[in-house]
């Protein structure tokens, strides 16, 4: 039975990313960061933060989100991405996650994933 006795609250992870196109809607006449892609770097940051304690073999999935997108970042916006633990019950994570562009919040919420066998 393998153990995550690493893996306590308050660990913490950021990372920074300039939009770009790739990051944005297309339905819109100004390009912004999509919610999904904001998501989805929410979900890679809070991922990275815990998989270098995992032991080998293992990693983790997402399995909910609860994000409030609150404010526009532009194509050649620098924006960064933390994630804080707040628990881990087991298998269960709980992150609390953010977007920001300087002092400006374009997304922030909570994020579960589970630890999961299989390959990275």
């Amino acid at each position: 039975m393998a153990s995550f006795d690493g893996i306590t609250a308050g660990i913490t992870n950021e990372a920074t990313v300039t939009v770009e196109q790739k990051h944005t809607v297309s339905h819109t006449k100004v390009p912004v960061l999509s919610t999904p892609m904001m998501i989805g770097l929410m979900e890679i940051v809070s991922k990275d933060a815990v998989q270098p304690l995992l032991p080998p073999g293992f990693t983790t999935v997402g399995f909910e989100v609860n994000i409030r997108h609150k404010a526009a970042a532009l194509i050649g916006a620098m924006i960064k991405i933390s994630c804080k633990l707040l628990e881990a019950d087991g298998r269960k994570l709980l992150f609390e996650v953010r977007v920001t562009e300087g002092e400006k919040i374009i997304g922030e919420g909570q994020h579960r994933r589970t630890i999961i066998q299989g390959s990275e």
